[in-house]
């Protein structure tokens, strides 16, 4: 995987001393941590509703020492914005094609020599959706690492880490209860929100 802010020494810690003073300030709670057995882990990242959920997941991720990656439609990765969104984390999407995300996505945190955790959104949107993808699922299950399910609560403004979700391999009833889970949080547009 590539360099990114969170890789970067110097530039780590202060930011990680600015998110946990911007999120104060702002009222949020972050929630959690990350079990050590989950050092490289898949991250759900739902509610997925408003383009404010990237900075808030920066900063929740500075405050909880993660290391993480976030995939994000390709649209926001054009020049003069590519290096600074890869750098953020990045890993650019195009939900116009099929491509082969899934197992380059299980062949990186297979390969990864530390902590990784790679933080992908359900919805595959931050429209209002009522089916889930399941590639999050598969990732995990391909590189045998385990789903933490990661919440962002504009309601109650708590962010954090959940329980940690060992796939059966039941993809239907995983799902349903991944989706239990989520169902008391509200995104920022909480309309466009449907967990079902």
């Amino acid at each position: 995987m590539h360099r990114t802010i969170f890789t970067t020494p110097v530039v780590n810690t202060l930011l990680r001393v600015l998110s946990v003073g911007v999120l104060r300030l702002a009222g949020w709670r972050v929630e959690g941590a990350l079990p050590t057995h989950a050092g490289k882990a898949v991250l759900i990242a739902a509610p997925h509703t408003s383009n404010w959920d990237l900075p808030y997941t920066l900063m929740v991720a500075f405050a909880l020492r993660l290391n993480v990656y976030w995939m994000g439609k390709q649209s926001i990765f054009r020049p003069p914005f590519r290096g600074l969104m890869r750098w953020l984390g990045g890993i650019p999407v195009n939900r116009e094609q099929s491509t082969n995300l899934v197992a380059a996505s299980v062949a990186a945190l297979r390969a990864a020599d530390g902590p990784l955790q790679l933080i992908v959104p359900p919805e595959g949107t931050r429209s209002r959706t009522r089916y889930w993808k399941t590639g999050f699922y598969h990732i995990a299950v391909g590189a045998q690492v385990p789903i933490v399910m990661a919440y962002m609560d504009y309601h109650d403004k708590r962010s954090g880490l959940g329980p940690v979700f060992e796939p059966s391999g039941d993809v239907a009833a995983d799902m349903a209860a991944i989706k239990a889970f989520y169902a008391p949080f509200k995104g920022r547009n909480a309309t466009q929100f449907e967990a079902e």
